[in-house]
């Protein structure tokens, strides 16, 4: 982070329990709403937010200031002069080093929460289930037109086992609320070679526990507009990064020597990688599949075979 964005820290008799964790760019037109949301939230302990404008060229970070001067022992305002996402420096999980509380609640600063209750509940179940590492809940889908939805459907509508977090299951990012123990990202995952950097935290985070799927929260707010980060990309362009983000997280358990997650994001690596090829290309895929694995085949049967004789 710029050094001359380090705000100084609170004084208090005690830390927050929880750090609401906010990234916002050009969102000069709903991060009020978002600060809004976030201090609606009715709770009997207390929270901090931090806010991150990464060089907005718009009004978001003046909007940002007088929230934060409204409420100085609240908010924690972070103010970048150059764009730090450009440079391949993310604000998170950097932020995540300067956040107090115990547990984490992520949101962006073009979402917004909806239910005064979500902190209260989520933390209140986190304390009583030490075996779980993070809860989310329901997210609607928006833009300016209409809603599309529940963004979680069928099985992901259910609590997720360690195991189930570690292969990356999806999970809707702005309902989260984690125990702080994302420090810092491993080499293989950092967002220049895996982009879908959400996707990685639910990963690490699988080594600490279980997920809980709470469906008596109210559904957050997941905002489409044409700024949106990663909701306007072209799906090409989504599937991509996909493919490096699992290329990635298979880099990292090869290291760590986990044969099975490093195998399972192979597979998945091997089915983006179909997915995205013309229907021509994907059949010469699919043959030179076949021919390699004949062949593999073959060679096995030859040295079991010459083996059985040398005995």
């Amino acid at each position: 982070m710029d050094a001359f964005a380090r705000p100084a820290r609170p004084e208090s008799p005690q830390p927050p329990l929880l750090s609401i964790v906010c990234p916002a760019y050009n969102q000069e037109a709903f991060i009020a709403q978002t600060l809004d949301g976030f201090l609606a939230q009715q709770t009997d302990f207390t929270f901090e937010i931090l806010v991150n404008d990464d060089a907005s060229t718009d009004g978001t970070a003046r909007i940002i200031a007088r929230y934060a001067e409204r409420y100085p022992h609240i908010i924690r305002p972070f103010y970048h002069e150059q764009n730090q996402f450009r440079q391949g420096k993310p604000c998170v999980p950097a932020l995540f080093l300067e956040a107090r509380g115990r547990y984490i609640a992520f949101c962006e600063g073009d979402d917004y929460w909806t239910d005064p209750r979500k902190l209260q509940l989520q933390v209140d179940f986190l304390e009583r289930n030490p075996d779980y590492v993070i809860t989310y809940h329901d997210a609607i889908a928006f833009d300016d037109k209409r809603q599309y939805g529940v963004q979680l459907q069928g099985e992901l509508r259910r609590d997720a086992s360690a195991l189930e977090l570690q292969k990356a299951r999806p999970i809707s990012t702005l309902t989260t609320c984690f125990r702080n123990v994302l420090t810092r990202m491993p080499p293989e995952l950092q967002i220049q070679v895996a982009p879908l950097n959400d996707l990685c935290w639910w990963s690490l985070l699988g080594a600490y526990g279980k997920g809980k799927f709470m469906e008596q929260i109210k559904p957050a707010a997941y905002r489409l507009h044409p700024g949106g980060i990663f909701s306007m990309r072209s799906d090409k362009r989504k599937l991509h990064m996909s493919l490096q983000t699992c290329s990635s997280l298979a880099n990292y358990y090869h290291r760590l020597g986990n044969q099975a997650l490093y195998e399972h994001f192979l597979v998945q690596n091997v089915c983006l990688s179909l997915a995205a090829l013309s229907p021509r290309h994907k059949f010469q895929a699919l043959l030179q599949t076949a021919v390699n694995v004949l062949i593999n085949l073959g060679r096995r049967l030859r040295l079991s075979g010459r083996s059985a004789h040398v005995q």
